[in-house]
């Protein structure tokens, strides 16, 4: 016969119910604070590595930075590059080229997915209101290097935008290497890709709008216009205000790649923003320490402007981001 007592069968059992994972579930369950902070936390770890510890690199704005002697064994050099940075005429001719392209941003592709998004919502067939918006937003998933291929291929010489203008009698434009409509191709493809997924955010906000409210209006008389105008609208302007906030925040930034994708030696007069400055200094020039100022520069503008227009936008309207 064994000696093996009963004791010692249930007393690994009862340590291992201790840690039972459904019951340790249902305790997070019950306490609402911890389970939202489980919920919050691989957002809280991605945000601290990849966005609050990279903050510190920014030392190097203050160094002669060597890449094979690291941020300790660098040349500390002051406010040496800051210096540098707005003595040189390149920096005046980059900030004037930024301040346009994003001033064509703000006015062309800002408004763009709030108007796509009040018409859609006019469109009552269901089937065919979805296939619309699936067809709109489904360029957002593309690449920058397709859809510059796409628009090269639209504006080629002999690509359908100039038949279409040789059909009219008109001559041939080559539009990629005249600089004069560089900002327009930018700002068009970036609309045509971007559009779709920006009207989401806009529908999402009139579909949390009490339809009593429209009810009330057609009894009222109000046609859809005036619904639209007096309803929707009013509606949107906390998301409206929101989102401007955001994007004069990012006024500096005018995105690489879009602008890479048709800058060539050609159009570079207008081409060369921040972005292109800091990708083609910077990395190909190795000259980090220089274009992190820039860098440095373009965020305590964005910051600035953020927090100015937010207290603005409060007192105007009552709507801001805290």
């Amino acid at each position: 016969m064994s000696n093996t007592s009963p004791t010692n069968n249930i007393a690994p059992n009862r340590k291992l119910s201790r840690f039972n994972i459904p019951s340790l579930i249902n305790k997070i369950g019950s306490n609402r604070k911890l389970a939202l902070f489980l919920i919050c936390l691989p957002g809280l770890i991605h945000f601290a590595i990849f966005k609050y510890i990279p903050l510190f690199g920014n030392v190097i704005v203050f160094q002669k930075y060597d890449i094979f002697k690291g941020v300790f064994g660098s040349e500390w050099v002051g406010f040496l590059h800051f210096k540098s940075m707005f003595s040189l005429y390149d920096f005046y001719h980059l900030l004037k080229n930024t301040l346009i392209m994003s001033f064509y941003r703000l006015i062309f592709s800002f408004p763009a997915p709030i108007i796509l998004a009040l018409f859609l919502n006019e469109i009552r067939h269901m089937l065919f209101k979805r296939t619309i918006q699936t067809m709109l937003y489904f360029p957002h998933f593309l690449s920058w290097v397709i859809v510059g291929g796409i628009f090269y291929q639209l504006l080629d010489p002999k690509g359908m935008i100039n038949d279409l203008l040789a059909w009219f009698g008109m001559e041939r434009i080559i539009f990629l290497q005249d600089s004069r409509f560089f900002r327009a191709i930018v700002v068009s493809s970036a609309i045509w890709k971007e559009v779709g997924w920006g009207m989401i955010l806009y529908l999402a906000a009139i579909a949390g709008i009490n339809p009593n409210i429209y009810e009330a209006a057609t009894v009222d008389g109000a046609n859809r216009w005036k619904q639209m105008w007096f309803i929707t609208l009013p509606s949107l302007m906390p998301t409206l205000v929101i989102l401007l906030l955001l994007r004069i925040g990012h006024i500096l930034d005018t995105g690489v790649e879009e602008m890479l994708i048709y800058a060539n030696s050609l159009n570079r007069n207008v081409a060369d923003v921040f972005d292109v400055y800091i990708y083609r200094v910077g990395i190909q020039g190795a000259q980090y320490s220089y274009t992190t100022a820039l860098g440095f520069f373009k965020a305590i503008v964005g910051l600035i402007l953020i927090l100015g227009m937010n207290k603005l936008a409060k007192r105007v309207t009552g709507e801001s981001i805290y």
